[in-house]
């Protein structure tokens, strides 16, 4: 059993629904209960959401910036790792994740759920893509589980991280 928190990735758009941002707020909040660590992209939007969520419920939030200036991520983000790597960045993300929640997002959440997927991460999804592979497959067979809310989707993952020892 791992004695580290496991890391959560939350990632979704940076021009969102309001929707979205209520949802990643409520992600969050209870990434941070549960003891995990958040993971984001450490900018605006819904990582901005998911990132004060967790830091008002006390939790450790990373950002894991696109540009090379670590003062560019949000002010919820307790560390930011500024990687230079532009869009590369999202595997980055996701490749640290024990597990990712999608919430909305444009094409850049799209990259990370297809990493996510790729990487065998398990992903959660709310009002985000749906998915349809070329042999007519659906989000479930690919492995994008949707989920109606925020409580739903942690504890989707719950079930499926690593337990802190």
């Amino acid at each position: 059993m791992p004695t580290r928190p496991p890391l959560i990735a939350v990632c979704g758009a940076s021009r969102p629904r309001h929707s979205d941002l209520t949802a990643a707020h409520e992600v969050g909040r209870l990434v941070a209960a549960r003891g995990w660590t958040l993971i984001c992209g450490g900018l605006g939007g819904v990582m901005a959401a998911a990132a004060q969520g967790a830091n008002e419920a006390g939790g450790l939030v990373i950002g894991i910036l696109p540009g090379e200036d670590p003062e560019a991520a949000d002010p919820a983000c307790t560390m930011a790792i500024a990687t230079g790597l532009g869009e590369g960045r999202n595997l980055i993300l996701v490749r640290a994740a024990a597990g990712v929640i999608a919430i909305g997002g444009g094409l850049g959440t799209l990259s990370e759920i297809a990493l996510a997927l790729r990487l065998g991460r398990p992903t959660a999804g709310l009002g985000t893509w749906k998915l349809t592979g070329p042999d007519g497959e659906g989000d479930r067979q690919l492995g994008l589980h949707r989920c109606p809310d925020a409580q739903a989707a942690v504890a989707w993952l719950a079930g499926r991280v690593p337990p802190l020892g």
